[in-house]
């Protein structure tokens, strides 16, 4: 038997979206259905959160995901921008259309890094082994892999 997850990474006006088949043996790699990347569209601010939240919430509801896990925010190592503020805006927006339609688990990656294996997050973001021998599916884009570990932790936490 198997749960299907999603898995939301926002940086900037950007969500990275992974969604996997997920094993009840946490031996057993995960299989990726799909990965892409959302941009808030241009113009005005308001209406594109709106159109985000709308988004999420139907790709959810049409997946049939009820289970999800969200990159945390992390407290800033020096006085907060506006870039981090839009981001946390967008954070915002994901979390609440998502808990709209399925459980929401935030994950923060320093807790990963901590409770997860014996490497940091970053560390295993670059080995090729690690990632060959946990997913499986959909080619997963480098630039996802965060993403993904979201949903490979969140199975073992």
């Amino acid at each position: 038997m198997s749960n299907r997850l999603a898995s939301f990474v926002v940086s900037g006006d950007a969500v990275k979206v992974v969604v996997a088949q997920v094993p009840s043996d946490p031996n057993d790699p995960i299989s990726i259905d799909y990965d892409q990347t959302w941009n808030l569209q241009s113009g005005a601010r308001e209406p594109a959160l709106h159109v985000l939240h709308q988004r999420c919430a139907s790709f959810l509801k049409e997946q049939q995901i009820k289970s999800v896990v969200l990159k945390a925010s992390a407290a800033p190592r020096s006085a907060a921008t506006l870039s981090l503020l839009h981001s946390a805006e967008v954070r915002g927006v994901v979390i609440a259309a998502a808990a709209s339609v399925a459980h929401v688990h935030s994950l923060a990656k320093g807790l990963i890094s901590r409770k997860y294996g014996d490497r940091k997050v970053d560390e295993y973001l670059e080995d090729e082994s690690f990632w060959q021998s946990k997913t499986t599916g959909t080619a997963l884009r480098k630039g996802s892999r965060e993403a993904a570990m979201l949903i490979i932790a969140a199975r073992e936490l």
